[in-house]
C-alpha cells in the first residue's frame, strides 16, 4: 500500500505497510534482544502511565436502594414512568444531602481525572523516549520533557472541555427526547428522527474527536520530541502535512483498523490458546501492561516509522544519545 506524492522539489513515496516491518524489528531489538526482565518492568512502568486512565475502568456495581421506589409490575414503559416518578420524588426529598455529595464527588472526579490526565501526559515523553533510545529510564525524560508533557497536558484539557461542549448537550437532547417517548407510552415519527439525527451528530463528533487523539498521540507527541516545543507548534507541523498529504493521512487511519484487527485477533487467540488465563492476567493493573508490552512497543513504534518518511525521525535525533542498532526505515 504505497501512494506516490510529488511536490515542486522533493518527489516523495508514503507507504503504509513498510514500517511494519522495521517496527516489528524495532519492538524485537528492545524486547528480546536480550531479554531484561529488569528492562521490561521499568518499560512496562512508562507504557502503564503512558496509558494511564484511556483504558479499563471501575468495576461495575449491585447498588440496592431497598424498596424506595416499591415493587411495580406492568409494561417496560409503564415501569419506566412510575420509577421516573418516584426517583425524581426520592431525589426532591433528599435533596438537601444529595446536592452537596453530588458538588463533592464532582469535585474530586474533576480533581482525579486531570490528576491522571497530567500522570499520562508525561507517561507519552517517557515511554516515547524509552522506545526511541532503546532505554530503560524513568527519571530522565520525566524531567527532560517535563515542559512538552505540561502543554500536551493543556491541550488535551481544552481538547475535553470542547468535546464535552459539543457531545454532553447532544447526549442530554437525545435522552430527553427517548424518555418522553417512553413516558407518553408510545413512539411517535419526529421522536425517533429526532433521535437518530442526534445520534448521527453525535458520531461524527465522536470520529472528529477520535482522530484529533489518534494524530495528537502518533504524530504531534513525536513532533513535540524532536523540537523541544509547545504542543500548539507541533500541531502546526503536523497541519502542514495534512494540508500536503491529506491522502496519505486518510489511507494511514485505514491502516490502523487493519493493524487493530490483526492485533486483537492476536491477542484473543493467546487467551484462548492459553485457557484465558492470559486474559485474568491482561486485565490486572500494570502486569497485564507487561504481559503486552510487545503489542505497546510495536503501536507506539509503528507511527514513529510512518512519521519517519516525512524526515521527522526520532530514532536518528541529533540532538539524543545514539540508540541501540535497529532496523531503519
Amino acid at each position: 500500500m504505497t501512494v506516490q506524492t510529488s511536490s515542486c522539489n522533493h518527489p516523495r513515496e508514503i507507504s503504509v505497510a513498510e514500517p511494519v516491518a522495521p517496527a516489528l524489528e524495532r519492538m524485537k531489538q528492545i524486547l528480546f534482544k536480550p531479554f531484561d526482565l529488569a528492562k521490561w518492568i521499568t518499560l512496562g512502568f512508562c507504557a502503564w502511565l503512558a496509558g494511564l486512565g484511556e483504558s479499563g475502568g471501575v468495576g461495575g456495581g449491585n447498588f440496592n436502594f431497598g424498596n424506595h421506589f416499591g415493587d411495580h409490575n406492568g409494561p417496560p414503559a409503564e415501569q419506566l414512568r412510575h420509577y421516573y416518578h418516584a426517583s425524581r420524588d426520592y431525589v426532591l426529598l433528599n435533596l438537601g444531602w444529595i446536592l452537596p455529595v453530588a458538588i463533592l464527588l464532582l469535585i474530586l472526579g474533576i480533581g482525579l481525572w486531570l490528576l491522571l490526565l497530567w500522570l499520562n501526559s508525561r507517561g507519552k515523553f517517557m515511554f516515547l523516549h524509552c522506545v526511541a533510545l532503546d532505554q530503560a529510564a524513568v527519571a530522565e525524560p520525566w524531567s527532560k520533557f517535563a515542559a512538552e508533557a505540561n502543554s500536551l497536558f493543556r491541550f488535551r484539557v481544552g481538547l475535553s472541555l470542547i468535546g464535552m461542549i459539543l457531545t454532553l448537550p447532544l447526549v442530554v437532547f437525545i435522552v430527553l427526547t427517548i424518555v418522553r417517548m417512553f413516558l407518553r407510552g408510545e413512539a411517535d415519527v419526529a421522536g425517533v428522527l429526532t433521535a437518530a439525527g442526534l445520534v448521527l451528530v453525535l458520531l461524527a463528533v465522536a470520529i472528529v474527536l477520535a482522530v484529533l487523539q489518534k494524530f495528537l498521540v502518533d504524530f504531534v507527541v513525536p513532533i513535540q520530541y524532536l523540537r523541544d516545543c509547545s504542543c500548539l507548534a507541533a500541531w502546526g507541523g503536523l497541519y502542514a502535512l495534512l494540508v500536503s498529504y491529506p491522502g496519505q493521512f486518510a489511507l494511514y487511519l485505514l491502516f490502523q483498523i487493519v493493524l487493530g484487527m490483526a492485533i486483537g485477533t492476536l491477542v484473543l487467540l493467546t487467551i484462548l490458546v492459553t485457557c484465558c488465563c492470559a486474559g485474568c492476567l491482561m486485565i490486572l493493573p500494570f502486569i497485564g501492561t507487561v504481559l503486552l508490552l510487545p503489542v505497546l512497543v510495536f503501536k507506539r513504534v509503528y507511527p514513529l516509522y510512518y512519521l519517519a518518511q516525512f524526515e521527522y525521525d526520532v530514532f536518528s535525533n541529533p540532538s539524543a544519545p545514539a540508540p541501540s542498532p535497529a532496523v531503519q526505515p
